[in-house]
Parts: structure tokens; sequence; C-alpha cells
């Protein structure tokens, strides 16, 4: 008998719940460069992950307009990351969520 695969759960910040990690968006922190005496040269970027496989921190958030407002309001993605998130970062998960609704439309 085959043995079934373990989908991986990943917490929304926006709405705070468990649901399976395609369901949602990524957000992701690169690492940050660091000299050679441990002092950070340059910040990790902030971007979105939309393959889910891109190296770094993560935080996630559901594919809707309700739960990404929400999280913005309460600074959980910052806290989630520990950095300033830019608004073009919330701007492009906006367009991308727009991108995903009108998609489910046609279909």
């Amino acid at each position: 008998m085959k043995q079934q695969k373990k989908i991986p759960l990943r917490r929304c910040a926006g709405c705070m719940q468990m649901k399976p990690k395609r369901e949602l968006i990524r957000v992701v922190k690169a690492k940050d460069v660091l000299d050679e005496n441990g002092g950070v040269l340059t910040a990790g970027g902030i971007s979105l992950d939309l393959t889910g496989k891109k190296p770094g921190r993560g935080a996630y958030v559901c594919k809707s307009a309700e739960c990404l407002k929400t999280a913005k309001k309460a600074g959980r993605l910052e806290r989630s990351l520990s950095c300033k998130i830019p608004d073009e970062v919330y701007a492009q998960l906006s367009l991308e969520l727009e991108r995903g609704e009108n998609s489910e439309k046609d279909c």
C-alpha cells in the first residue's frame, strides 16, 4: 500500500490559519551579505516567491486581499521577517492577488 504524501502547512500572516503551502503566497527575505568581521555589507532584499523555492526566511499570506490588508495593518510580515517591508512589495502582492482573482473568474 502506497503511503500518502504529507502536505506541508504554513500559517497565514493575515488570518493566522494553518493552510497548505500551495494555497499561500510566500514573501521571502534573502540573507544579509556580511564582511569578514561579521558586519552587514548589504541587507537581504524582500521579494515575492511564487515558486516557494527561493532561499531565505519566508512568511506567508493567503491569496485574499482581506488577509493582506490585515497582515499589513498588524505589521505581521515585518515581525515575521524582522525587517521593514517596502511599499513596493505590498503593491506587488496586491497585483498578484488581483491577477489570481482574475484568472479564477476566467475558469
